[in-house]
Parts: structure tokens; C-alpha cells; sequence
């Protein structure tokens, strides 16, 4: 076997097991590389789904234009097996990059999405920063027996991810001396997150503080030490958890038991667990980490995407004032009905004369500009049927039926809502409906289109064939 088809196959079982790895921890993820094996090496790219087509201004500029990108490293010292870089220079909008040096690659540059919805790219970045060291490890080994290994690791790597960030963002507060272990912490987090409570999911929070700060809370209620409950024993955790429901406290915890019961402010290297429901968020100090559900983690931060809708808002004649209000009024209402687990659509009328929809009219449209009218709003979202809402911030009606004639895009997967608001839409031009479904999910329709519709990116084969150099993929 060819040292070239040995390295092509490398780069393909890792990249392959990245993307396939990021797609599950986040929504669908296209992954590039950029990389010179040798210092005298062309740069070379492999971009089988162009995810970097539309940045080749900036990277023909980074990497063809000027040699900056090869300084500050030797080649030759073996002593270190990899160097992970943070380059400023090459900031692409929308995506995160990981750079890396190691005695077996001379240069590598890794690519990914950057999705809205993400709690943090911090685990993202982690998990690029090990496919480069396994890139690196399978260029130095060149063992045909593990060629595959490593794409089977990074597919399955969401929780080293997680822990692997947490580990990192601790030690740049607090050094190395720390006693709380984060695999047994994210381990009991799933698992009461999968357990019930007289059929109940759990809800409340959870706090691990650093043992050693233990002594400086003041506990509403305190376990006797050798009575505290143990993390591990999930069933008794989420039993504890009823203390702490809606309210401001917190159970506290070492890592290993639950001490007590506080009222406490999270600190720069506490570590918190947010258990609403079906799902929950993971925290360090007060950011965002990565959310669970279904007994495992991801990037998602549960909110909605409304790229779309804001966009479509400001092409439209509104005021900025209106405009900002419509805009709040839907996110609260979606918001809403996600928190209740309940599905809901709303058709957002933009017609100087109200489209006639069949459903409960009312005598006199409600000013949701007023707060218990927005209240009353969220509540006629849980009928069934739709809510009319118009851009004078005005309920027109509710229990609405959308209807119309069959359309190319309907999927029978999706339920009566999301068909039946393709169908409105296709014949309502100047509207648009955004249903929210039962299990979280929210579409934003508008012509007999979902705007927020994945694309399916194109299955990858093995990469038997060198990848171009970047001189000739630019001036293709």
C-alpha cells in the first residue's frame, strides 16, 4: 500500500467519524480539512461537501497569499506529538476551525458549522482538537491494522467532548488542583435525567461545588456525613430533587454525594445540572455547556431558530417598533408552548385585509400589545387548530383550519399541522405559519416551503485519490 492511498484513507475514516460524530451532537455538520504533511508541501484541501466554497476569498488570502501561516513551528522536534493553534487570522463566519502542528503533519486545519442554536462551541473545538491528534498519531503509526479505529472513536466521543472542555475551561481558573472528577458528574446527570418519579422526569437543579468551597455556603438544610446520599444512586437523587422544584434552591453536591439543600449562586468553576422535564442544560459557572435528553448530550440550546422569520420581518414595510414586538410576541408563544410540551401553529398574516380563515372568529380582535392579552394568547395556543395573528399585533381568531390543495413538499412523517400549513401557504402568498410540534421541533412555512428544512448533504466515499492542492480547488 502506497504511502498516498494510506494517508487518504487516514484523513477519510477520521473526517468521516467527525462529521458523522458532530451530526449527532449537533443538527446535520459538513467537516473540511486544510493541511501540508511537509514543510515544502503544497497546502492541500479536502472539502468533499463545500462547506468552504463561499470563504474563497479569505482563505486564498490566509494561505496563498502569504507564507505567515508556516512560521513559528520546527518540523523537527519529535519531542512534542502535537501543537493545537488558535489563529485569530482565519475567523470564517459560521464556522468553527481548529489548527494543530505535530512531528507527523506539519500543518493541519480542521472546519466545521457553527450551528445558531449552540449552547457552546467549546466541545466542538475539543473534538476537533482530538481528530487532529489521531490524524497525527495514524500519520506517525502508519498501522493498517487501526486505520478505522479512529473514526469509530470520534463518532462516539460527545461525552469525552464535554468532559474534555470542562476539564480544560477548570484548569485555566483554577490550576490543576481540583477534586471533583467530571466523568462520574456528566454519568449521574444522564441518569437522572432517564429516571423518573412516580412518572414525573425530573426538574430542579443541581450544583457540584469544589470540595474545598464546601464550608463557605450556608445551607438551608445540611446531611449529616455519613447519611448523605451518594450521586450514584440516581433514584434517591431525583427523589431529592422534589425538594427544590420551582423554586431558587439547590441541591449541593460534592461530586460524589449530596451535601444539602442551598440557596447558592453558581461560581466561575462550579459546575450546575438544570433538569427541566424531558431535558435539561449542563453549566460552568453561569455559561452554557451542552444540553441532555434521551440519555445522552448535545450542542443544542432548545431555542428556536428564527433566522428566517426575522429576516422575512425586515423586508416587509413594518416599523422597527412593530416589527421588534411581532418578532418577541412569537418567540414568547413558542417558548410557551415548548415549555408545556404541547403543539401549536400560528399564521402571521402581513395583508392590509386579513385572509378569511375558517375557525373561531371573535367579536372583537385581541390587542396583544396588552400583557394579559399575550397571556390569553399563549393559552388559545394549546387548541387544536391554528391562532390568527395580523401585523397590527391583533388576534383575529383561533381554532383555525388551515386547508388547501396537495403540494410536492408534504411529508406524511410530519402530522396534519405541518401539512396542513404547506398546503395554506401555497396559496396565501403574503403569509407565513410557524408550527411548533408536540416534541420541540419548530418550522417556519411560507409558500408551501419549510424555510428551516435541513438539507440532505451527499453520502461520502473513501478518498482514494490525493485531494487537490488548494491553488488548484481555488480556481476551479
Amino acid at each position: 500500500m502506497s504511502s498516498d492511498y494510506f494517508a487518504n484513507l487516514c484523513i477519510f475514516h477520521i473526517m468521516d467519524g467527525l462529521r458523522d460524530g458532530l451530526s449527532h451532537f449537533s443538527k446535520a455538520s459538513r467537516v473540511a480539512l486544510i493541511y501540508a504533511v511537509n514543510p515544502d508541501d503544497p497546502i492541500r484541501i479536502y472539502d468533499p461537501q463545500d462547506l468552504l466554497r463561499e470563504h474563497d476569498p479569505k482563505i486564498k488570502e490566509y494561505y496563498l497569499d502569504s507564507d505567515d501561516w508556516r512560521a513559528g513551528d520546527n518540523h523537527d522536534d519529535t519531542t512534542r506529538l502535537i501543537e493545537v493553534i488558535r489563529t485569530k487570522d482565519l475567523a470564517l463566519a459560521g464556522l468553527i476551525t481548529c489548527s494543530a502542528r505535530s512531528s507527523s503533519i506539519f500543518y493541519q486545519c480542521w472546519f466545521t458549522e457553527q450551528h445558531p442554536d449552540m449552547c457552546s462551541i467549546g466541545p466542538t473545538e475539543s473534538w476537533m482538537e482530538y481528530a487532529a491528534l489521531l490524524l497525527s498519531q495514524d500519520f506517525a503509526t502508519q498501522n493498517i491494522l487501526r486505520i478505522d479505529s479512529s473514526g469509530h472513536l470520534l463518532r462516539e466521543y460527545s461525552t469525552h467532548a464535554v468532559r474534555d472542555y470542562i476539564v480544560d475551561q477548570r484548569n485555566r481558573i483554577m490550576g490543576w488542583d481540583t477534586q471533583l472528577r467530571i466523568y462520574p458528574i456528566l454519568d449521574s446527570v444522564l441518569g437522572i435525567s432517564k429516571t423518573r418519579e412516580e412518572g414525573a422526569w425530573a426538574r430542579g437543579d443541581l450544583i457540584f461545588i469544589e470540595p474545598s468551597e464546601l464550608d463557605k455556603i450556608k445551607y438551608m438544610a445540611k446531611f449529616p456525613e455519613k447519611e448523605r446520599p451518594y450521586l450514584k444512586n440516581h433514584k434517591h437523587v431525583r427523589k431529592l430533587l422534589q425538594s427544590v422544584e420551582s423554586s431558587g434552591r439547590k441541591l449541593v453536591s460534592d461530586g460524589k454525594v449530596v451535601v444539602g439543600i442551598a440557596v447558592v449562586s453558581p461560581t466561575s468553576n462550579s459546575i450546575s445540572a438544570h433538569f427541566k422535564g424531558d431535558r435539561g442544560l449542563i453549566y460552568l459557572g453561569c455559561t452554557p455547556v451542552c444540553s441532555f435528553a434521551d440519555a445522552k448530550f448535545s450542542s443544542t440550546n432548545y431555542k428556536p431558530n428564527m433566522v428566517q422569520l426575522e429576516e422575512y420581518l425586515l423586508e416587509i414595510d413594518l416599523s422597527a417598533e412593530v416589527r421588534h414586538n411581532l418578532f418577541q410576541l412569537v418567540v414568547q408563544m413558542i417558548t410557551s408552548a415548548n415549555n408545556r410540551s404541547h403543539g401549536s401553529t400560528l399564521v402571521l398574516d402581513f395583508n392590509d385585509t386579513p385572509v378569511e380563515i375558517a375557525g373561531q372568529a371573535l367579536e372583537k380582535p385581541l390587542d396583544l400589545r396588552e400583557p394579559e392579552m399575550r397571556g390569553l394568547a399563549r393559552s388559545l395556543t394549546k387548541l387544536d387548530g391554528a391562532v390568527h395573528i395580523c401585523k397590527d399585533l391583533k388576534l383575529y381568531g383561533f381554532a383555525c383550519l388551515l386547508d388547501g390543495k396537495a403540494v410536492a413538499g408534504e411529508n406524511r412523517a410530519r402530522g396534519a399541522r405541518f401539512n396542513s400549513a404547506l398546503r395554506f401557504t401555497s396559496e396565501h402568498p403574503n403569509l407565513i405559519v410557524v408550527v411548533v410540534s408536540s416534541d420541540k421541533p419548530v418550522s417556519i412555512i411560507q409558500r408551501g416551503v419549510e424555510l428551516t428544512a435541513l438539507c440532505e448533504w451527499k453520502q461520502l466515499f473513501a478518498c482514494v485519490t490525493t485531494p487537490p492542492t488548494l491553488t488548484k480547488w481555488i480556481d476551479v
